[in-house]
């Protein structure tokens, strides 16, 4: 059976809810106990997507609040605490246990707890006497959001950016890894999984990599471990494999802009956490869901925007027949909306049509609220031009460049000022070589539009690193390695030494044809050289030279360091589909970012280098 992520988050979480006992097949526990559910805002991100409130009530949760929020006592309820293991959360559960704010408290820490943390639990609540109120502790690892089936973030906001910081030291880049290795274990441990660990060498995906294989290592030492239950996954065809990359792999996708419908809700309207607020025509704000319980979403959201709008006709001219044809059934009027009120004729076609009222009327919801969204999108899409961006990027990356006098209309046309930087961006990635004074006279039509350059200069630096390190076949590593040091300052420059596919040599994105090559385990010049890692194997075995661990996978994880996206996600959905037979492919990133958010990371580091102007762009 294929890895769920979204099935086994929300059962670890539906257990948590009914005090970490065991649940039955309807997903409840069998003594229902009335509960309290107090959490921080990064675990109500993690719930968010999950758990809805009707499913909190079928768990027996009658009252949610944040923990930071002043709450009265509420006696003889037991409290269930969902909260990231912090110093500042650990001393408000010692003030609300000294305060006896609840009958007693079940805590549940997103990670695992640090000693320190753990005795500053204890003696807090001795000296309070109110020890007797903490009924269990658990580490749950369930620090990241899972916003589908085979989607997932760790929402580490400015990964990028903090990786890449000209100024940040050693300490600052181990504790960084530290936290996405974190994330990532508690994925396989939610997932029970131990997989076999491939990446590119060099730069943060080795530097996960490592780090997670001796995680894992340490962890499987333990007689009861968390992947006990996966302990019969043996060869390398049952086990998944995880593909680690870094995000300068592939830059273009996180900066180009995209005309498909679920990657332009995110860009344009911001799909945060599965949840859109859209402006109606009275000026209000609508707060729609897009998850696996609206068919139509899930249904179209790969297709191109014009396409969507003529499904969402099609759904409507469909809705119009099916009312019409109960009216008709009924007697009653020839009008196109049922309303419930017009109701005669025979008990048979009285009772049909009562039976499908509510499924009409859910139709007519979901029509409406896409109605809404595609008319939304259609006017920012004439207002900034979207449709044109997006075919001239996508042309560019397939031919490599674009004609001199149509980059500078555009960039002298319609569209934000983030939507022009974009599209410069994407022109300088594509084109394989530019003179200066191309360069410069792109520069200069970002100033006269009072565009920070800042972004255009690292972008343009990064180039002319990853340029030099493809054309210096007999440079060594360490040399390069080097060179970016004295170009960056630091010795994280290695992360940017690494790039390796920032020109793609064709429309089909870098990363699916990575993780094809990688899930096939047929030998390929791309990624021969890549680190090949297995936690369940002995240290002293060289994990390398063991050919079944090469695959080949039926399922994979692929992990973005440093913020992936929509565009990156459903190409790795759309290669999975091609496949026979079928695999299965989980695709997770630091944090889910639109073009504009990705942008202004990069801009900053261009601030930090000191290049660019600061006519700042508003990211859009």
């Amino acid at each position: 059976m294929a890895l769920n992520l979204r099935q086994k988050h929300t059962e670890c979480i539906t257990r948590m809810l009914n005090l970490n006992q065991p649940v039955n097949a309807g997903g409840t526990a069998n003594e229902e106990v009335y509960k309290i559910l107090i959490y921080d805002r990064f675990c109500q991100d993690i719930l968010s997507p999950l758990i809805h409130v009707k499913d909190l009530r079928k768990h027996g949760v009658t009252l949610y609040f944040l923990i930071d929020k002043d709450r009265k006592p509420v006696h003889d309820v037991p409290a269930v605490y969902f909260v990231q293991p912090t110093h500042l959360n650990v001393q408000r559960i010692i003030s609300d246990a000294s305060s006896s704010l609840y009958d007693s408290f079940h805590l549940n820490f997103s990670s695992s707890i640090p000693r320190p943390l753990l005795e500053d639990l204890a003696s807090g609540t001795i000296n309070s006497a109110s020890i007797e109120r903490i009924a269990k502790v658990h580490d749950q690892y369930l620090e990241f959001v899972t916003l589908e089936d085979n989607l997932f973030s760790l929402a580490y906001k400015n990964c990028y950016l903090q990786l890449n910081d000209p100024s940040a030291g050693d300490k600052e880049i181990d504790e960084i890894v530290e936290k996405i290795v974190s994330g990532l274990f508690s994925v396989l441990a939610t997932l029970a999984v131990v997989p076999v660990i491939r990446c590119p060498r060099g730069g943060p995906a080795e530097m996960v990599a490592s780090l997670l294989d001796q995680r894992l290592r340490d962890h499987l030492l333990a007689k009861n471990n968390l992947f006990s239950e996966g302990a019969n996954f043996t060869s390398s065809f049952q086990r998944p494999v995880l593909c680690l990359f870094d995000r300068n792999f592939e830059l273009s996708v996180a900066i180009q802009h995209d005309f498909r419908y679920r990657p332009l809700v995110h860009d344009v309207l911001g799909l945060r956490l599965n949840r859109l607020n859209v402006q109606e025509d009275k000026g209000g704000m609508k707060s729609y869901e897009l998850d696996r319980s609206d068919p139509f979403w899930m249904a179209n959201w790969s297709l191109e925007f014009p396409e969507v709008a003529v499904k969402i006709e099609s759904q409507l001219g469909k809705y119009k027949k099916d009312v019409e044809e109960v009216n008709k059934r009924t007697g009653g009027s020839g009008g196109t909306e049922f309303d419930g009120t017009d109701l005669v004729g025979n008990t048979k076609h009285l009772m049909n049509a009562v039976n499908s009222l509510p499924e009409l009327t859910e139709r007519k919801q979901v029509i409406d609220k896409h109605t809404n969204i595609a008319t939304s999108l259609l006017g920012e899409i004439k207002e900034r031009s979207l449709d044109s961006y997006a075919k001239k990027e996508s042309d560019m990356l397939v031919r490599g460049g674009i004609d001199r006098n149509e980059l500078l209309g555009v960039l002298k046309g319609k569209g934000s000022k983030v939507d022009k930087l974009r599209f410069a961006l994407i022109y300088l990635i594509s084109t394989e070589s530019m003179p200066q004074s191309e360069v410069e006279m792109i520069e200069e039509a970002l100033r006269e539009s009072e565009i920070d350059t800042s972004a255009f200069q690292y972008v343009k630096k990064i180039k002319s690193l990853n340029v030099s390190f493809a054309s210096s076949n007999s440079a060594s590593t360490s040399n390069i390695v080097d060179w970016a040091e004295k170009l960056y300052g630091q010795s994280i420059s290695a992360v940017t030494a690494g790039v390796k596919n920032l020109l793609s040599s064709d429309h089909q994105l870098a990363l699916p044809r990575a993780v094809e090559a990688l899930m096939e385990g047929k030998p390929n010049p791309e990624n021969e050289s890549y680190l090949l890692l297995d936690p369940r194997a002995p240290k002293s075995s060289s994990a390398s030279s063991s050919g079944h661990l090469k695959g080949p996978f039926k399922e994979a994880i692929v992990f973005m360091i440093g913020g992936g996206n929509y565009v990156e996600y459903g190409s790795l959905q759309e290669f999975t589909n091609r496949q026979q037979p079928v695999k299965h492919i989980i695709y997770g990133t630091t944090e889910i970012l639109r073009g504009g958010e990705f942008i202004e990371q990069l801009g900053v580091l261009g601030q930090k280098m000191g290049l660019g102007n600061s006519g700042a762009a508003p990211a859009h």
